[in-house]
C-alpha cells in the first residue's frame, strides 16, 4: 500500500508552472503546490493532497491511465491525463492541417485513446474541400461528425451530446476551427471559471497557456474508471499549438499507430520493413492500389525521416 493512501484524492483542474488547482469530490477547489521542486501534475491527473495552511500541498499522484502530450527538440508539453476520449476539430476556413491531425491522431493512438473528428463550419462552401482531406480519415474507421456551431446551436448540441456522455473528452484543434465557441455552447459558465482558475494560476490569459476542465451538467453515462466524480461527463480544453511534436515516439512505432498502415503490415516480405523503398512491401502495394491515400504516404515518410533525425541527434 501506497504511504499517501491515507490522504485524500482530488482532481487536478488546472495547472500552470508549479501550480495547481485541484477539486475534491465534494466540489471544493483549493490552490496546490507539488511536494519537492518538480511538478508533475497536469490536467486530469488524481492527487493525493494534505492541507497546508489555507492552501494544499500534493504528495503524490496517482497512477494515469493515459497522457496525451507532445514533444519536440526542446521540451515535452502534457495536454491532459485520464482522458476517454479525444474531439479533434476541424474546418474548410481556415482549412485545417492534415499535418496537425496525423500528428495528433498518431499520439492519441500511442496514449490509446479513442478519437472523433467534428467538422465545423459545414454550411460553407470551403467545407467540400475539407470533406475530401477527411476521406481516407473515415475509411479507416474514424467517426466524422459535421456540425454549424454558429448558426445551429441547438442541433450542435443534439449532435453531440452522446458522444461526450459519460466520458472526459479534451478538445483539441487548431486556431480558428471553433472550439471557444463549442466551449461555450456546451458550458454557458465556461468564461466565469476559466477567469476564476486563471486567477487563481496567476496566468495571465489562461486559455492560450494551459489546459481547462469543464464539468458538463445533465450528461451522464457509464462510470468512468478510477472517477471519484462518478458519472459526470467533462470537457478539457486545450491550449493552441503550431507544432506538434512526436519525438516520444521512434519511427519504427509508427505503421502500428497509423491504422491504414497496419492494416498491410502482415503483408511485407521483410520483417523489418519500413515501407520506404523495401521490394515486396504490402504497405506500398496497398498504396498503388489506392488503399492508402498520397497524402498519407507523403506524411509517413515525412514523420519517418524527422523522427529518425531526432534519434541521430539523441
Amino acid at each position: 500500500m501506497s504511504k499517501h493512501a491515507h490522504l485524500q484524492v482530488a482532481l487536478v483542474v488546472g495547472a500552470h508552472g508549479r501550480h495547481a488547482v485541484i477539486e475534491t469530490p465534494e466540489g471544493q477547489r483549493l490552490m496546490a503546490h507539488p511536494r519537492g521542486k518538480k511538478s508533475a501534475c497536469v490536467v486530469g491527473d488524481r492527487v493525493r493532497w494534505a492541507v497546508a495552511g489555507d492552501e494544499a500541498v500534493v504528495e503524490a499522484v496517482e497512477p494515469r491511465r493515459n497522457l496525451l502530450m507532445r514533444q519536440d527538440e526542446w521540451r515535452t508539453k502534457s495536454f491532459a491525463a485520464n482522458l476517454d476520449h479525444l474531439l479533434f476539430m476541424v474546418a474548410g476556413e481556415p482549412m485545417f492541417s492534415e499535418a496537425q491531425l496525423t500528428r495528433a491522431l498518431i499520439a492519441a493512438e500511442d496514449a490509446r485513446i479513442p478519437t472523433t473528428l467534428l467538422l465545423n463550419k459545414a454550411d460553407l462552401p470551403t467545407a467540400d474541400a475539407a470533406r475530401e482531406r477527411l476521406a481516407p480519415y473515415k475509411a479507416m474507421g474514424l467517426t466524422v461528425l459535421e456540425t454549424s456551431l454558429k448558426r445551429d446551436l441547438d442541433g450542435a448540441r443534439a449532435l453531440l451530446a452522446p458522444c461526450l456522455a459519460g466520458r472526459t473528452t479534451l478538445i483539441l484543434g487548431a486556431s480558428g476551427m471553433g472550439k471557444s465557441t463549442l466551449i461555450n455552447l456546451m458550458v454557458p459558465a465556461a468564461s466565469a471559471q476559466v477567469g476564476e482558475i486563471s486567477q487563481a494560476l496567476n496566468s495571465g490569459k489562461h486559455t492560450t497557456t494551459t489546459s481547462t476542465w469543464f464539468w458538463l451538467d445533465g450528461l451522464s453515462g457509464s462510470d468512468t474508471p478510477q472517477d471519484p466524480h462518478g458519472q459526470r461527463a467533462a470537457l478539457i480544453d486545450s491550449p493552441g499549438f503550431q507544432e506538434f511534436g512526436l519525438m516520444h515516439i521512434t519511427p519504427q512505432q509508427l505503421p502500428e499507430l497509423m491504422p491504414d498502415f497496419r492494416a498491410h503490415l502482415g503483408d511485407c516480405r521483410f520483417y523489418n520493413c519500413t515501407h520506404r523503398h523495401e521490394p515486396g512491401c504490402g504497405v506500398r502495394a496497398a498504396a498503388q492500389r489506392g488503399e492508402i491515400s498520397p497524402s498519407r504516404v507523403r506524411l509517413y515518410e515525412g514523420l519517418w525521416e524527422e523522427l529518425e533525425a531526432g534519434q541521430r541527434k539523441g
